[in-house]
């Protein structure tokens, strides 16, 4: 048996610890066994094709009238601080803190106009595009999960859904994805703080080490030598040896070193930092890269987390600190993708789980307010350049194009491949669910 060990920090979702998730005992992972799953997939020849999604979650509740929906002819508790700016798409402007973005809209989608959120501080509706209330036995299934069980995996060394969202104090908002009725087996992978350095080892080699990337690499590919040498994995089929392959090759600690990239490519990307938000995310903008490295590398869903946007005070001034962070990470990573051939295949969406009141309370913030939000999508073969939805003159509701959560979902499907109103996933009980609600599919202004 081959354990990737680790002091018990702490668990999944669903009650695997970390330190157990990444076993092989008879070659099985989370109660399920890998080698069924790479076997499944080789006989229905899935995983030919690589489409991938980065989901980039607000957490808090983004400020929509502030950001990419500004109403300048609005009473001023209403309209705030900021100015709207053109862009490089005649028609659309944008919130004069975010220039990188709108030199690039016409590779940007804005949904003024998203519905449906159920008003909940939890990443939940992002994650899955349903509502936490009322699930079916086991849970519903985030995203990540749906795609690694239809999909499967790109490259065994390379978890097909990972999350990079930090434990957060509350604990909603740092939620990298659940199974659900899906299973512990498709539980994305959450490399998170620094639990990657107490999680894995080695034949001894701690994770400690991981700042000494080429010492780290070394040691992964000379324990794989010594267990070959050793010929216990002789007599093992194919796929279980691909199965041990997840846990021993030096791809995803490789996909995840930052320092082999470009410093000036890097420093557009912007480095963040690692301070939580009081009780919710970080500022870390080396996410953004990280999460193109790994979907570079095969994974098909990549999910993170970034800042803490609960501004019930001090919006204007929060918004002056965080609105130009996401402006640099978003827009480095959406040319980035295009720049590398990768914007068909790559989706990118940036949201947040409801948007906040038209009127500006005592405070000087903004408080929740589940009746209309926000997106910006890019990639994934879109018609980019354009805005989806409209509110009325105070922000306060959709009066054009209303689009669900699950519109959302059924989008990012489609760019994966995936049909929304043909494919399903069954439940604890048998029951089989289609991926949204059956009213529910791909923005037609956008495939």
């Amino acid at each position: 048996m081959l354990t990737i060990q680790g002091e018990a920090q702490g668990g999944f979702c669903d009650g695997l610890s970390r330190r157990t998730f990444l076993r092989v005992g008879g070659m099985a992972m989370g109660g399920l066994t890998l080698p069924k799953l790479l076997e499944a997939e080789a006989a229905t020849a899935v995983g030919r094709s690589h489409k991938s999604v980065i989901m980039i979650f607000l957490a808090g509740g983004p400020p929509h009238q502030d950001m990419w929906d500004l109403k300048p002819d609005a009473p001023s508790n209403i309209r705030g601080e900021f100015s709207p700016i053109k862009t490089n798409v005649p028609g659309i402007e944008i919130c004069e803190l975010f220039p990188r973005l709108a030199k690039i809209s016409d590779k940007l989608v804005y949904i003024r106009s998203i519905v449906g959120a159920t008003g909940s501080h939890r990443a939940f509706q992002c994650l899955t595009g349903r509502d936490h209330r009322n699930q079916p036995p086991g849970g519903w299934p985030c995203m990540g999960s749906v795609v690694a069980k239809l999909g499967g995996p790109v490259d065994p060394a390379i978890p097909p859904a990972l999350g990079l969202s930090p434990k957060t104090s509350h604990v909603p908002w740092g939620d990298n994805g659940q199974a659900g009725f899906l299973g512990p087996a498709v539980t994305p992978f959450a490399p998170q703080n620094d639990q990657i350095k107490q999680d894995m080892v080695l034949e001894g080699v701690s994770l400690e080490r991981l700042d000494d990337r080429r010492q780290l690499l070394a040691s992964f590919d000379n324990f794989r030598r010594q267990v070959d040498a050793s010929r216990e994995i002789e007599g093992l089929d194919a796929f279980q040896q691909q199965a041990f392959g997840v846990l021993t090759s030096s791809r995803l600690a490789e996909a995840m070193d930052l320092e082999k990239e470009d410093p000036k490519l890097r420093d557009r990307y912007g480095r963040g930092t690692r301070a939580f938000q009081a009780d919710g995310p970080w500022k870390l903008l080396d996410q953004f890269l990280l999460a193109r490295r790994l979907v570079e590398a095969g994974a098909r869903c990549v999910t993170l987390a970034f800042s803490r946007w609960d501004w019930h005070a001090d919006n204007f001034g929060r918004a002056r600190q965080d609105f130009p962070l996401l402006d640099q990470g978003v827009s480095a990573l959406v040319e980035d993708l295009h720049h590398r051939g990768l914007d068909k295949d790559v989706s990118v969406v940036v949201w947040g789980e409801f948007g906040r009141t038209p009127q500006i309370n005592q405070s000087g913030g903004r408080d929740h307010w589940n009746k209309v939000s926000c997106a910006l999508l890019a990639g994934g073969g879109m018609r980019t350049g354009q805005i989806i939805g409209a509110t009325n003159h105070l922000g306060e509701y959709a009066k054009q194009r209303p689009v669900h959560f699950q519109e959302v979902h059924a989008t990012l499907y489609h760019n994966l491949g995936i049909d929304p109103q043909q494919a399903t996933v069954t439940d604890l009980t048998g029951r089989p669910h289609y991926l949204v609600d059956r009213q529910f599919h791909p923005i037609g202004e956008l495939i």
